[in-house]
């Protein structure tokens, strides 16, 4: 059941609509609160579990006027970061035609239908931006066999 109640933000009441009753029997509402609750509503139930180092295939979604095709975007995972928020995001890096290609995602965002793991990467740090500037059989990473 969806309970309206109203903030005053910065001038005339604006009306939210909150789902959760603590909110509600608190006095005091603050714009993280309800920002929170928005995010909240928006998480993927999977969230796909890989680590840095991983070998990727990032399957993206793009829109092309009124069509929508997948793109996959295959790479090293070379930086997670934002934990477990519902704002962590993840950058992959790939070499095209000798260019060094990184993106990066949000792990929540509608844009990524599914990240798969092609091969998990031995690495002992967080971030791997010392790949940057190795090239060929030295920006390869050491695969951990299971």
């Amino acid at each position: 059941m969806i309970k309206y109640f109203f903030v005053r933000l910065d001038g005339p009441l604006s009306q939210i609509a909150c789902e959760n009753e603590h909110l509600l029997n608190n006095q005091e509402v603050t714009m993280s609160d309800i920002i929170r609750e928005l995010e909240k509503e928006q998480l993927k139930q999977e969230v796909p579990q890989f680590t840095t180092g991983d070998t990727v295939k990032v399957y993206n979604k793009i829109k092309e006027g009124t069509r929508e095709r997948v793109q996959i975007f295959e790479g090293t995972v070379i930086k997670k970061q934002g934990g477990n928020s519902s704002r962590a995001t993840f950058t992959v890096r790939k070499i095209s035609n000798g260019v060094g290609v990184e993106k990066t995602w949000p792990i929540h965002s509608p844009n990524v239908e599914k990240v798969e793991v092609v091969r998990a990467g031995k690495a002992r740090r967080a971030k791997l931006f010392y790949l940057r500037s190795l090239t060929g059989k030295k920006s390869k990473l050491k695969e951990i066999v299971q």
